[in-house]
């Protein structure tokens, strides 16, 4: 029996990780300061100590600081702690098991000219603390030989960013978002999960992983809408008047190092540009995307009539 250890197992990625590993038969180590849903709980604080990996024989590193902190502020050094430091230890307990490290497509150079992103894309440039501290984690993960996952915009039940976020953006039944409507990238949290069981005899490398076809910005934003019960219209702001709103934002939060801004330049260039992965590496490797955004909010009646979607009401 293959013993897997999942770094983050109680959060979004690493429970489901977690809990689709032991249903096919695997034991589970939960490695983080939490339990998981699933296995042995081995505790670990991510920002301070070496993990004991003791028994396993394959690697998830799911564990991550997430948000749009304040640049300079006690967050962005949370985060780089976790995201930076937590990779490091994290490597030297490996040693030489095969470690999955999941990181993110935020570590693409922003702007234009990623309306088809290969793993070769430039990793530079990065417009929040996130993007910088996981561009820096995955180079030593990379160093090390392990496989590194670059998903986009991971969504799915228990989703506790993407999908709250957008919802609570909603505002007297509008949502404002930057510049005409584009084609992006999303990643089900059931596409990312078998790619994480599947990548650990995979070459070491960068993989792109996304649902099979990008989709139109407000079409998909319409369908998470609706599913959720939501009505909003839709109404495009320029992105430069978008972009300028964001760095006042900013600059406001500065003042207030410990809360993050309302609007950041991250999410303006997330959402006002194409960002679209080519999974053609990981789809060679025998890989598929099985999930797409209609699963999701199919499903989600469901869900609400037991109270899991109670997280994702928006403030109208």
């Amino acid at each position: 029996m293959t013993t897997i250890a999942v770094t983050g197992a109680s959060g979004f990625c690493g429970s489901h990780v977690a809990a689709t590993a032991a249903a096919r038969g695997a034991e589970v180590l939960c490695v983080g300061r939490r339990p998981g849903p699933v296995g042995r709980h081995v505790p670990w604080d991510a920002a301070r100590e070496v993990p004991d990996l003791a028994g396993a024989d394959v690697v998830v590193h799911c564990a991550a600081a997430v948000g749009d902190p304040v640049p300079g502020s006690p967050a962005e050094a949370a985060m780089r702690a976790v995201n930076v430091d937590g990779t490091a230890r994290l490597l030297q307990a490996a040693a030489g098991r095969p470690v999955v490290w999941v990181s993110s497509a935020s570590v693409y150079a922003p702007g234009p000219g990623r309306a088809r992103i290969t793993e070769d894309h430039p990793v530079h440039s990065q417009l929040n603390a996130y993007g910088r501290t996981k561009a820096a984690g995955e180079a030593l993960a990379l160093a090390a030989g392990a496989v590194v996952l670059r998903p986009r915009a991971v969504y799915g039940a228990g989703d506790p960013h993407l999908v709250p976020r957008l919802l609570s953006r909603v505002r007297g039944g509008l949502l404002l978002l930057p510049g005409p409507s584009v084609r992006l990238s999303l990643t089900a949290v059931e596409n990312l999960t078998e790619a994480c069981l599947a990548a650990a005899g995979w070459p070491p490398g960068a993989y792109n992983i996304a649902d099979p076809a990008p989709y139109d910005r407000d079409r998909a934003v319409r369908a998470v809408l609706h599913a959720h019960g939501i009505r909003a219209r839709i109404h495009h702001i320029p992105t430069a008047v978008a972009q300028a709103a964001a760095s006042t934002a900013q600059s406001l939060a500065r003042l207030r190092p410990r809360t993050e801004p309302f609007l950041t330049r991250y999410a303006v260039d997330q959402l006002a540009h194409s960002v679209v992965l080519d999974v053609s590496r990981a789809e060679a490797r025998g890989w598929t995307a099985g999930r797409v955004l209609r699963d999701y909010t199919a499903a989600l009646p469901a869900r609400q009539v037991r109270g899991i979607a109670g997280p994702f009401r928006a403030r109208a």
